[in-house]
């Protein structure tokens, strides 16, 4: 998750719209973290992610306002969720939120896992492990503070994490497992102290999700991963299965590579320092920053 971190600086993945209010209880929805938030596929792309799939129920249901991912990025540990939450660019979006969710906590993690793919192996140091994670429940009871003074308004939900390494030999699986289930825990706790829900996706993968995660080389689930944690949180969110995807609902991929987003970007850029002020939005939904979501948004309206 961490290796395409050199590109965040530059990346615009953002999508927000507005629709007419159907429901009394509708949402300004911000997702926040890392490249799961953002929606990295298997194989270093970008495309519809949970966050994606948690906004596209909403609107379904006449739950929704406004969405955001512009401030997910691939390779974002919690130290950089943190700042990024404390940033000017943040600063509207969360005070206008009603519903955030977060993931953050596995490039702490995940970083100092040495795997071998071919030889199926795992390897990590515990006093670094034991480190980061201790760093990592420090930084989450600052995110949480900050979110309580910066989004007042929002309902925040800490998502967890599923063990990415499948594909490895069985006997290598237990030591790295350990890790991860003691980071979901510190997510869980900081989670339950500051009022916040936290969504459990690790049982929905188990220890043998290929069919998820089917890049040995890459902890990345594709569609039906995400599928599986948004749903994990629409249940948490609902209480009940009414807003469950199921698989038929999935939109057709649409995977971009990183230099294709970059490419649009920069049109979209060249664009606007051509054209003429903006006129207020007329239509349902309005669209900033990455115009490679515009197939996505329309095969939801």
């Amino acid at each position: 998750m961490k290796r395409l971190g050199s590109l965040i600086g530059i990346m615009l993945l953002s999508i927000m719209y507005w629709a007419p209010s159907v429901s009394a209880q509708t949402e300004s929805y911000v997702a926040l973290g890392d490249s799961l938030a953002a929606g990295q596929t298997p194989y270093q792309q970008i495309d519809a992610g949970y966050s994606d799939l948690i906004a596209m129920k909403l609107k379904r249901s006449g739950q929704l306002t406004a969405y955001t991912k512009e401030l997910a990025f691939p390779g974002f540990t919690t130290a950089d969720v943190l700042e990024r939450i404390q940033s000017e660019v943040a600063k509207e979006l969360l005070a206008d939120a009603t519903l955030i969710t977060v993931s953050a906590g596995a490039n702490d993690l995940l970083r100092l896992v040495q795997v071998n793919p071919n030889a199926g192996t795992l390897a990590f140091s515990q006093l670094q492990t034991d480190y980061a994670l201790n760093m990592a429940r420090k930084n989450w009871m600052a995110i949480l503070e900050e979110l309580a003074v910066r989004a007042p308004r929002a309902k925040i939900y800490v998502m967890g994490y599923y063990f990415a390494y499948p594909a490895v030999h069985a006997t290598q699986k237990e030591g790295t497992n350990a890790q991860l289930v003691k980071l979901n825990t510190i997510l869980q706790q900081q989670a339950e102290h500051a009022g916040a829900v936290y969504v459990d996706v690790y049982d929905a993968f188990g220890l043998n999700a290929i069919n998820y995660l089917p890049n040995h080389t890459d902890v990345h689930p594709n569609m039906e991963g995400y599928r599986q944690m948004a749903n994990a949180f629409l249940q948490a969110y609902s209480g009940s299965h009414a807003l469950t995807i199921a698989p038929a609902e999935l939109p057709k991929p649409n995977p971009l590579s990183f230099e294709e987003i970059l490419r649009q970007q920069a049109s979209v850029e060249a664009e606007e320092q051509q054209a003429p002020p903006p006129q207020p939005a007329r239509t349902a939904y309005r669209i900033q920053g990455f115009p490679g979501y515009i197939a996505f948004i329309e095969n939801i309206k």
